[in-house]
């Protein structure tokens, strides 16, 4: 059993905010997390005693037949504090907890875990706003993996940065970075011993998204072309975004791309990250890079293991990208220093993988090198950004697979992944 960082957010939230909403893609945890709080008593909002929570799943064909034929009723039945998990399968449910929450406005009255972004759904955002506190739970970080808090975002904003200590965190190795990259990091996944038995769960959870989970978000009647584009967003993971190219790439309708992209995007199975322009006044690319938000999922989309990453450098540096971006993204959802991330191209060539911009709108720049060593040329996009941002440039970090920190320019290093 995997401790999850988030939790402590979860419980913060709940002492204040009337509706939680853990949100995720299926298998990434998320109801052993809440079960686990189910679990336990705990003093909710402004509750006088210690109460239990009622846990019910909306994956129970009678309680989802009873949530979606009478909202009100259902949630009368429901003794609160509730856990009702999976609650995207009855949209009508979020109306009817506004109602019960203007009329007993208490915090923690509800937790909600959802597969699919209901926030995305019309009218959904807008009945819960001020009401409710969204949070992310993605698939394990390597951090959770191992046992260990992380917070690498927080120290490289600190005045003066502390690099990790090799004796407690030894740099990964190159076959343990790719074999890293291949697990990705799916609870279920992560306890298979074998590659055969991992694939036929990739490709179990596939099937159950596209005949389940989308289903209850769109009318979709290709569903063997939404695969298709999956495994297109597994081999192009950590590629800018042309949805022009890849619409006319798979020989699918612009349209059609439109309206299937939002629900690969709904269901936590793909990101795009922003680019970022920071009023440089430089021609900058606008096009988000997209993301496979796992990477073991992009390995498996595009058939890849760490054999083939070996032999191809050029797919090996884009999920390794991915990868250690989605790492990033994680860390995100429970930092103590909250960011902003982005990347940064010019049209000159010039770029950086990854930026973190702070609501002090301090930079940190981020590139990802599948080599040890790092040269200055290989920091010239972080160098430029130095120069253009002045002392809103925290650092710069060259992350690589070499075995020690090492400067590589005013306020950029190199350092081991």
């Amino acid at each position: 059993m995997h401790a999850r960082t988030l939790t402590q957010q979860i419980l913060e939230a709940l002492t204040d905010t009337p509706v939680v909403f853990l949100r995720g893609a299926r298998q990434t945890g998320k109801t052993t997390l809440v079960k686990q709080l189910a679990d336990k008593t705990f003093l909710s909002g402004n509750l006088s005693a210690e109460t239990p929570w009622q846990y019910i799943t909306l994956d129970s064909s009678t309680a989802l037949a009873s949530a979606l034929n009478d909202p009100t009723g259902f949630l009368q039945e429901l003794t609160k504090p509730v856990i009702i998990d999976e609650a995207q399968r009855a949209p009508g449910l979020m109306l009817a907890i506004k109602e019960d929450v203007d009329r007993k406005r208490h915090p923690g009255r509800y937790l909600l875990t959802g597969s699919a972004n209901i926030l995305a759904l019309p009218g959904i955002a807008d009945s819960l706003a001020g009401r409710m506190e969204v949070l992310t739970l993605y698939p394990l970080s390597q951090g959770e993996i191992a046992g260990v808090s992380e917070d690498f975002i927080s120290a490289l904003f600190q005045k003066e940065f502390t690099f990790p200590k090799q004796e407690t965190n030894p740099p990964l190795s190159r076959e343990a970075l790719l074999k890293a990259v291949c697990l990705g990091g799916y609870p279920e996944v992560l306890a298979r011993n074998s590659a055969k038995r991992r694939a036929a769960w990739f490709d179990a959870y596939i099937t159950t998204l596209v005949e389940r989970d989308i289903r209850d978000i769109a009318n979709i009647q290709d569903r063997s072309a939404l695969i298709r584009l999956l495994r297109m967003f597994g081999a192009r993971s950590g590629t800018l975004y042309n949805q022009a190219e890849l619409a006319r790439s798979i020989g699918m309708p612009n349209s059609t791309l439109s309206r299937y992209i939002p629900l690969l995007e709904a269901l936590f199975l793909i990101w795009f990250l922003p680019a970022w322009s920071g009023n440089l006044g430089k021609r900058l690319v606008k096009a988000p890079k997209a993301h496979v938000t796992d990477s073991g999922l992009a390995c498996h989309l595009c058939g890849a293991d760490a054999g083939r990453l070996t032999e191809d450098p050029a797919l090996a540096g884009r999920l390794v990208e991915s990868f250690i971006i989605g790492e990033f993204l994680k860390q995100s959802t429970w930092t103590e220093h909250p960011v902003s991330l982005y990347h940064y191209r010019a049209q000159n060539g010039e770029e950086v993988d990854l930026v973190l911009e702070d609501r002090a709108g301090r930079v940190v720049g981020i590139e990802i090198k599948l080599s040890a060593g790092v040269t200055p040329h290989d920091a010239k996009g972080l160098s430029s950004l130095r120069d253009a941002l002045g002392e809103r440039f925290v650092r710069g970090i060259v992350l690589c697979t070499g075995q020690e920190v090492v400067p590589v320019g005013e306020r950029i290093w190199a350092v081991p992944i």
